[in-house]
């Protein structure tokens, strides 16, 4: 099943229940699902690594979001973006814990033959790409700083 099927079927399910808050965040993955599809150039179904973007997209946003409001004591408004961003996250693969997440990494450096801060960007570009919507893309710099340090 697709995405898209599943968020339609979570939808009606939220509306059925009544969850309004749930509902609200559904139609915003929606939302944001039918615009990439309608992207000039797009095909009609989206590829499952464009799926996790969007979705690893739109989680950052939420959880800055309510960092954010946070800050300006906003806790209400935090509230409601936390709990976007948990629906959301329901739909992205787990995140890889910092041992797993090392232990690929060492692994990627070992096949490049990297071993300065110098081969950073090539380390990068291979791990963000394998380690797409396992692991975010700052957590995964930091790291690859320590080991090449």
């Amino acid at each position: 099943m697709s995405l898209k099927q599943q968020i339609d079927q979570d939808i009606k399910a939220a509306m059925l229940a009544k969850k309004k808050d749930e509902l609200t965040a559904l139609r915003g993955i929606k939302s944001a699902i039918l615009l990439a599809e309608t992207e000039k150039g797009a095909s009609d179904e989206l590829a499952a690594d464009v799926e996790i973007k969007l979705l690893t997209k739109a989680a950052k946003q939420r959880k800055e979001s309510a960092e954010l409001y946070k800050e300006q004591g906003r806790q209400d408004l935090a509230d409601k973006e936390f709990f976007e961003y948990e629906v959301i996250a329901r739909y992205l693969p787990e995140q890889m814990s910092d041992e797993e997440l090392k232990g690929e990494l060492e692994k990627i450096i070992t096949q490049l033959g990297a071993s300065s801060p110098q081969d950073m960007g090539k380390v990068m570009g291979v791990a963000t790409k394998q380690l797409a919507g396992k692991a975010d893309g700052k957590k995964i710099s930091e790291m690859v700083k320590s080991i090449l340090t």
